[in-house]
């Protein structure tokens, strides 16, 4: 695990939004992914079934935008835009889709994806998390 620290925050930030237990954000199944608090923000965290799905290493995933993960249509970033704003403002929402791609060009919908703020207990914000339900190969 490399920030297990950061691991811990982003379970217990989703058990207090969400009021359903995370588990080790490392040993899930599912995608996970989380960014921090930029202007642009970048990754700063993806479980291993992420880094797979996207095709990369920590090293270079944790240097990515997350709106380089989608692609680049102004279509899809502003919907993409339209529900981080929605989960900063709400603390999450269960429901999000959108197209992602990753670094060899697979392209891929996202979707039953939860994203959410992630806080730590005095209410300081640290970025933005998803976990990722479902996948569907666009190819």
């Amino acid at each position: 695990m490399r920030d297990p620290a950061y691991a811990r925050l982003l379970a217990d930030s989703f058990e207090r939004v969400t009021g359903r237990a995370l588990g080790d954000p490392w040993t899930l199944a599912q995608p996970l992914v989380s960014h921090g608090t930029q202007a642009d923000p970048i990754f700063r965290y993806a479980n291993p079934a992420a880094l797979a799905l996207w095709e990369m290493d920590w090293d270079s995933f944790t240097k990515l935008p997350s709106r380089l993960s989608a692609e680049v249509d102004p279509a899809i970033q502003t919907d993409r835009s339209a529900y981080l704003a929605q989960a900063a403002a709400k603390g999450w929402v269960s429901d999000y889709q959108g197209i992602r791609i990753s670094a060899k060009g697979r392209r891929f919908r996202i979707s039953q994806t939860t994203l959410w703020t992630v806080t730590d207990l005095s209410g300081n914000r640290h970025g933005q998390a998803a976990l990722i339900g479902r996948i569907d190969s666009l190819e």
